[in-house]
């Protein structure tokens, strides 16, 4: 059985090319603390729809493969 920053990790690298492909990245940082942290970078580091991105994109997908995990943490 997967370990959670295992699942984390591959729902973020399966949301990686969405992003690419509008000119913006996403790094898995750490998962701590039922957090996952990660970094925005490229076109998504400054664009405007980025919180949006990040709770209703990258945070929803990830709690409904992971319900532990309290929040997704951009940092800069």
């Amino acid at each position: 059985m997967k370990k959670n920053e295992e699942i984390i990790i591959d729902i973020i690298d399966h949301l990686r090319p969405f992003l690419i492909n509008d000119g913006g990245d996403v790094e898995f940082v750490k998962y701590e603390n039922n957090n996952v942290y990660i970094k925005m970078t490229g076109a998504c580091a400054n664009c405007h729809m980025l919180d949006l991105t990040l709770k209703e994109g990258i945070e929803a997908a990830i709690k409904s493969e992971v319900p532990e995990v309290k929040e997704v943490i951009n940092i800069s």
